[in-house]
């Protein structure tokens, strides 16, 4: 199940995406998010597919790979959607007892999950196609202008990095685990949700204390190194914007616009 999991993950390509300055990236994120809330009816949601689809073929990423990480929040999705059809109002078309499926339930639960998909997806492109390192350099570029309000950019973006650093490794110690403890007889495939919830249980202990000893590790390396916070640094490859980079933000603001058009008029 934890392999599974793709956010955080780096995949290495030589493709236009993986090209692109980190801040053009972390750009089109923020448009994506922003179009997943915008996208209402059939023109807006075949647009933003379409445009999906285009990056992820740019990208070079296999799709069964992006797909992946789709399977890990489907619990999420399920609970979401029976929320949705069971308790929003509208025009029942079954009833049981109190329990109420109305036509307006479905197709919420069918836009919540879809638009679900879509942004796990669309915000995996960026970190599969963009390195730790240099996802740091553009979220601190990015936000240098909020260093003028004394806002501590750098170590924000140091945070944030470290956080997405670690999701790979603590599903690969967590899979080394399930592993270790498969081979004395656990047993974490079979039963129901609440049973293998619990079986859950003693993983938890260990994946702790190895998170711990890792974030020590890596803090006692830090200071063995002189890092220390707020400190003006020089980069090894600074970032430059290329004609390609201004390409990209172009079609990214004509894709919003053509969604914002299409809410006003469609």
């Amino acid at each position: 199940m934890f392999r599974n999991i793709t956010l955080g993950q780096y995949y290495p390509a030589e493709s236009v995406l993986h090209a692109l300055d980190p801040r053009v990236k972390l750009f089109g994120a923020l448009v994506w998010i922003i179009s997943i809330f915008l996208m209402d009816g059939l023109f807006s949601f075949l647009l933003a597919t379409g445009f999906l689809m285009f990056l992820i073929v740019i990208s070079k990423v296999p799709f069964s790979f992006m797909v992946r990480g789709l399977r890990s929040i489907m619990i999420i999705v399920i609970i979401a959607s029976v929320f949705n059809i069971f308790f929003t109002p509208g025009n029942a078309l079954v009833e049981v007892g109190a329990l109420r499926i109305t036509d307006k339930g479905i197709i919420n639960a069918i836009l919540m999950a879809i638009r679900m998909f879509y942004l796990i997806i669309g915000t995996s492109l960026m970190t599969l196609t963009t390195t730790p390192n240099n996802l740091t350099d553009g979220l601190s570029r990015s936000l240098s202008p909020l260093e003028k309000l004394r806002v501590p950019v750098t170590d924000i973006a140091m945070m944030m990095t470290i956080a997405l650093r670690f999701i790979p490794i603590l599903i690969e110690e967590t899979n080394k685990i399930m592993k270790a403890q498969m081979a004395r007889g656990a047993d974490f495939d079979h039963g129901g949700l609440i049973k293998k919830a619990k079986n859950m249980v003693p993983l938890l202990v260990p994946l702790f204390v190895s998170a711990f000893r890792r974030a020590n590790d890596l803090a006692l390396a830090m200071e063995a190194r002189c890092y220390s916070s707020g400190k003006k640094r020089t980069k090894l490859n600074p970032l430059k914007y290329a004609r390609r980079d201004a390409i990209a933000y172009i079609i990214i603001l004509s894709f919003l616009t053509g969604l914002i058009l299409m809410k006003i008029f469609l």
